[in-house]
């Protein structure tokens, strides 16, 4: 069913983008599981472009949960001080590397991972999607939020946890695990804010391309 109320195949309807992206990595250009965890939580609210381009540093400084675990506040702040809310973030991440201590003990449940600080159910799915974990839900960042309502798929909101459970509904649990992923940068590169409808490989099924087609 889509928002209309209609039998769609959605898992058909979005072959295009399911080929295009799939097993595209995040834009976070991480090189292991405790990377890609610690640049998850400091994207929240800021831009992937910002993380990558403090993370060298800061993962020369601190190659692994353990190094992390013994640090502190104070020591963390110089190699994120240009992320957004650094002081709430350094605090949940010495939080997490005190919990987990070790990068073989990071969770990949969604369960396990919405129990640590810092870490919902946006930032779990994204872990889980990279370490090829079979899906526990959809990746629902802002261009998700953004493109899903335009194509006609859900009622529009800005509340990724209401946008992901409606998706949820929506769409075929065999391709959650891509989806949003897909979604996203379908949004990134086509469906901006300012739409590039006429290149997009899904305007024939998007009810906002029907409409200005008219």
């Amino acid at each position: 069913m889509d928002l209309f109320g209609n039998a769609t195949d959605w898992a058909k309807n979005f072959e295009p983008i399911l080929t295009k992206y799939k097993g595209t990595k995040h834009p976070l250009e991480y090189h292991n599981l405790y990377q890609l965890m610690v640049m998850v939580v400091l994207s929240a609210q800021d831009s992937d472009a910002n993380i990558n381009k403090i993370a060298p540093v800061l993962f020369q400084a601190y190659p692994n949960m353990e190094s992390l675990a013994v640090s502190n506040a104070e020591a963390l702040f110089p190699y994120i001080s240009k992320v957004r809310n650094f002081g709430t973030k350094a605090n949940w991440l010495l939080e997490i590397a005190q919990t987990i201590q070790k990068d073989e003990n990071i969770p990949l449940t969604m369960e396990g991972l919405v129990a640590l600080k810092g870490i919902g159910r946006k930032s779990a799915n994204v872990i889980l999607r990279e370490a090829k974990i079979p899906a526990e839900g959809i990746i629902a960042d802002l261009h998700v939020i953004r493109v899903a309502p335009r194509i006609g798929l859900i009622p529009e909101t800005k509340d990724g946890i209401k946008a992901e459970k409606q998706l949820m509904q929506v769409l075929p649990k065999e391709i959650w695990g891509e989806i949003g992923m897909a979604i996203s940068f379908l949004g990134r590169e086509i469906c901006r804010p300012q739409p590039k409808c006429l290149e997009c490989p899904i305007n024939s099924i998007c009810e906002y391309y029907k409409k200005i087609k008219g």
